[in-house]
């Protein structure tokens, strides 16, 4: 009998070894060095305006009905119009899905039900039902949502992640899922997708590597640049100079690095009691369903 996608252990353990790869990059990222240069946050709305250049913005909030912060550090904004452009020349539209993030955001995205129940229903597919760990639990979310500031490269204003549209249709290119797809076809390698969305992937990275955003492997939407994943990705040697900072982007551009960006964002007990939380909202599903399919048997 032939595998499905659901049961497929080529599919598990894809998956589960590039989120253990994902979480050995975390830890390269953690210990990489960091000289915040102590640029402004700029409006990418703003910038977009004043360029002339055809791009859209993510309509949905980005967690508890927050709004999405459109802004990159000051140093990033011409590399930023500059991609825009190649990809209006290519008949393309950039879509920025999200920018910089504060530590509330970034705290509540890790927890948030729509995020959390995802990712935790996803390491019970790897682990074969199994309850995991906590600590393999927050290993998975670091990998996926950055737990802690100094690995947070939205944090630092030096990251957007991003889907493209094509001008002509006003449909978005595909790359074998959704922003944000949490699931084997995540990787920017992933060899579960189709020979078209490996190729989308590609042209759009190339386009962006060629302003020196660089991608991460692990995440097919997320580019930055200047900051520990760019700089260590690239081999370059240089010191990162966007590190993680406070902001009130909206109010005041100017920022304030972090103290103590290694402080992870969550403690272990605000893990356990999300994992409590999750278990029980599954399990609601579950009963749900089942309750769906006898009603159906019924009829």
């Amino acid at each position: 009998m032939k595998s499905s996608p659901a049961n497929d252990p080529a599919r598990r353990a894809y998956w589960r070894d590039q989120m253990n790869a994902a979480w050995i990059l975390m830890s390269r990222f953690m210990e990489y060095p960091v000289q915040e240069c102590g640029e402004p946050m700029v409006s990418l709305r703003m910038t977009v305006e004043r360029a002339g250049v055809r791009v859209l913005f993510s309509e949905t909030p980005v967690v508890n009905l927050r709004p999405r912060l459109f802004y990159l550090r000051a140093g990033l904004i011409d590399a930023f119009v500059a991609v825009t452009r190649a990809m209006n020349r290519h008949g393309w539209m950039l879509k920025v899905e999200d920018g910089y993030r504060t530590r509330a955001i970034q705290t509540e995205l890790g927890r948030t039900p729509f995020i959390f129940d995802r990712i935790y229903a996803k390491i019970l597919w790897e682990t074969g039902g199994q309850p995991p760990s906590a600590d393999l639990v927050f290993k998975r979310l670091t990998a996926l949502v950055a737990t802690v500031p100094k690995i947070g490269t939205h944090m630092s204003g030096s990251a957007m992640d991003i889907s493209v549209v094509n001008s002509a249709t006003g449909l978005e290119l595909t790359r074998g899922g959704i922003y944000p797809e949490l699931s084997e076809l995540t990787p920017m390698g992933s060899p579960f997708i189709s020979a078209e969305e490996r190729s989308n992937r590609a042209a759009i990275t190339e386009i962006m590597q060629d302003q020196g955003f660089m991608a991460y492997p692990h995440e097919f939407w997320h580019y930055s640049q200047g900051d520990a994943y760019a700089e260590l990705l690239t081999n370059s040697g240089r010191t990162a100079r966007y590190g993680a900072v406070d902001c009130d982007p909206e109010k005041n551009p100017a920022v304030i690095p972090i103290k103590d960006p290694r402080l992870p964002l969550h403690t272990p007990e605000e893990i356990e009691s999300a994992i409590r939380k999750t278990r029980e909202r599954l399990a609601e599903q579950d009963k749900d369903l089942n309750f769906a399919r006898a009603s159906l048997a019924q009829m």
